[in-house]
């Protein structure tokens, strides 16, 4: 059974009879059969982010397994986000990556600095505050007025495959950061696997044999981003333009976030084109598709615009300190991406030329940094 989290307030009983719900502490609610996504999510009254026990799909029950990723497909065609809950991993390790990473960014800044992000081909490394600037656009001068006007109020380090034969990883040294390493590398290593899974029920959601997707994805091409947003004046985040990230869609095929519990993301309503809280659950994982995705399978998977602002309920003079972990998911580097074939209906055209999975993300990285 999908579930749906609602970031409003209200919801119209009487013009959705069929349906019951509960709260339950989260705004978590049981749709019903008459009552479907599609329609729930075209009104900003009723719009949620779907929440789907993904447990059912780790099963050997193949009904269960066809279902939960009719659910995942559903929720990426109609929203593009999804919550999984029941997803695997473990929570003692999302912590620990938590606790590493904090650790990390406590570090000075000249022990960061020495580690800092140079290259869009690599994409790893530091990077400090107001250097990077999440946008839509492509163009790199519109970019950099954006950056030089309202920067990222954030600092993030970019972690990528250690075994790579051109781009090494940027490491602190052990003494600084006991344990950094080693637990990056099995966070990485963990997403990864959990990528696999979640392409296997895109697959199966899009009539497409289970396994289509593995050997599109086993070179592990992807991006571990730790995260930390210092405390801010909240007046900053008010400011035209300002935002903690601004409004972005990501670039790969999926991406994994773990939030901690102070908010602040927001997923744009894909039909009114209204920004509404991703409220943080615990025991979930908020996913969302990346432009390849949505450029493999014909836009039928939606790659939603997202930002990270002041949390909704906070009005203080300072927005607290925020933590979170994103896990960038891409096909191989060499993958050509064109349109999936369940994903073409007769007559039709792809609506995007074969793209190579490497030229897109350099390109779009190069454009983001100074």
């Amino acid at each position: 059974m999908i579930s749906r989290h609602i970031s409003t307030t209200t919801w119209n009983a009487a013009s959705r009879s069929s349906a019951r719900f509960s709260r339950a502490g989260y705004g978590i609610i049981r749709l019903r059969s008459l009552t479907t996504l599609a329609e729930t999510v075209r009104s900003d009254d009723t719009f949620g982010i779907p929440v789907v026990d993904f447990g059912k799909f780790r099963t050997n029950d193949p009904a269960a397994k066809l279902s939960t990723a009719k659910e995942v497909v559903d929720a990426f065609k109609e929203v593009g986000f999804v919550y999984l809950s029941n997803h695997g991993i473990q929570e003692e390790k999302i912590k620990n990556a938590f606790k590493k990473s904090k650790a990390f960014f406590d570090l000075p800044e000249e022990k960061k600095l020495a580690l800092a992000w140079e290259d869009p081909r690599s994409n790893r490394g530091y990077v400090q505050k107001g250097r990077e600037r999440v946008t839509q656009s492509s163009d790199a001068d519109e970019i950099a007025a954006l950056r030089e006007k309202a920067p990222d109020y954030k600092e993030s380090m970019e972690i990528g495959r250690d075994w790579d034969a051109t781009w090494k990883n940027q490491w602190p040294q052990e003494q600084d950061a006991p344990g950094f390493k080693t637990t990056a590398l099995d966070f990485f290593k963990t997403c990864h696997e959990f990528h696999v899974i979640v392409m296997r029920s895109i697959a199966l959601g899009l009539s497409l044999p289970e396994t289509f997707f593995d050997d599109k994805i086993q070179e592990q091409y992807h991006n571990l981003r730790l995260l930390a947003y210092p405390a801010i004046d909240t007046r900053l985040l008010k400011t035209e333009g300002s935002a903690r990230a601004g409004a972005h869609s990501d670039y790969g095929t999926l991406t994994f976030v773990f939030q901690d519990s102070v908010g602040g993301l927001e997923v744009q309503n894909p039909h009114t084109k209204h920004f509404h809280a991703a409220t943080p659950i615990p025991g979930t994982i908020v996913v969302n598709v990346g432009d390849l995705l949505a450029r493999w399978s014909n836009d039928v998977l939606r790659s939603t615009l997202h930002r990270v602002v002041a949390p909704p309920a906070h009005n203080g003079p300072v927005t607290p300190a925020r933590q979170s972990i994103a896990f960038f998911c891409n096909p191989n580097g060499g993958a050509e991406i064109s349109c999936l074939p369940t994903c073409l209906k007769e007559g039709e055209k792809p609506k995007y030329p074969t793209v190579q999975t490497e030229e897109y993300i350099v390109g779009r990285l190069r454009a983001t940094y100074y």
